[in-house]
């Protein structure tokens, strides 16, 4: 199929980062005509302005309408599209200049009617937005399952950075009205419905997320608490290493307990552990802040993960 893609954008109260993200998607080396639509989310403190800046660079179209939540704007704005494949991107995001066409080229080769792609730091990322990143995509903390194709074998595409085509979104009618793990929930409904999905390596966005340590506490703490749900809903698609944060930060304050108690032994591992994030955190930002950062945001992902997958365990 010719492939006519639509970019949806939900926003909330950020027009400084949708700036941004409009900024690199007018920089787009793709040759062929390309629509955007924002979806307001009944933000107080809108985009319009900035978005009517850009319509005379990009085909785009504005919507404002009352706050129902991501996925819901997600749904809205492919109900608008003009286009036959959509590309979802979350508002703090900034797109490489080759995105497009390093996407058309994969569908072309493959085409799969879903679609994910890893998300990376840019160089003008603070050193703590580094240092979350690095602990959302590295093979020692997350398995590498936000930044690398060899870290899973059927790949669940994440809202910041995904695409689907029109037909698999008319057949799963989009998300669902879940606030935490709509994209996995939807993922999942669209292998019920015998879709494939693919991760498209070159396919990378830079994804600034939280900004603050508490920030990213509260937004781990979600997705951890969200996960016992899909469980429960998908059966099928639990998985033992879901229990890992929850074990591994009872462990290390366990291990810190006893070693009050003249018991160093099992601080070691967790030692041994950190060393190998600060070591691997240098080689990949090339920066000793960065890589002492890691092991602080590593241990706030494995703390608010963990916690509200037990969370979500006693609520489910």
């Amino acid at each position: 199929m010719e492939l006519h893609f639509s970019i949806i954008i939900p926003v909330y109260n950020r027009p400084q980062e949708i700036e941004e993200l409009l900024a690199s998607l007018s920089k787009q080396t793709y040759s062929k005509d390309f629509e955007i639509i924002v979806v307001e989310d009944g933000s107080e403190n809108t985009s319009k302005e900035i978005v009517e800046n850009f319509s005379n660079k990009l085909t785009i179209q504005y919507f404002l309408k009352n706050n129902t939540g991501a996925g819901a704007s997600r749904n809205f704005g492919m109900q608008h599209a003009m286009g036959n494949y959509f590309i979802i991107f979350d508002s703090d995001c900034v797109i490489p200049p080759n995105y497009l066409m390093e996407v058309e080229n994969a569908l072309t080769k493959n085409f799969t009617d879903a679609f994910g792609g890893a998300d990376a730091a840019h160089t003008s990322f603070t050193d703590i937005q580094k240092a979350i990143n690095y602990s959302m995509t590295s093979f020692f903390t997350t398995g590498g399952i936000r930044g690398n194709k060899k870290a899973v074998d059927k790949f669940q595409p994440r809202s910041f950075n995904l695409g689907i085509s029109k037909k698999a979104f008319e057949v799963t009618t989009g998300f669902s009205k879940m606030k935490i793990g709509e994209d996995i929930d939807l993922t999942f409904r669209l292998w019920e419905h015998n879709f494939e999905t693919q991760f498209i390596e070159n396919a990378f966005v830079y994804h600034k997320r939280r900004a603050t340590f508490q920030q990213f506490f509260k937004q781990t703490f979600a997705f951890g608490k969200g996960r016992p749900f899909l469980n429960k809903k998908y059966p099928g698609t639990a998985k033992i290493t879901y229990w890992f944060p929850s074990i591994f930060i009872v462990g290390f304050l366990f291990s810190m307990l006893i070693y009050v108690f003249n018991n160093p032994y099992f601080i070691w591992f967790y030692a041994v552990y950190f060393i190998i994030i600060f070591v691997d955190s240098i080689l990949k930002n090339k920066s000793v802040k960065v890589a002492f950062l890691s092991i602080l945001t590593t241990l706030i992902q494995f703390t608010g993960y963990g916690f509200g997958f037990l969370k979500g365990i006693v609520s489910n």
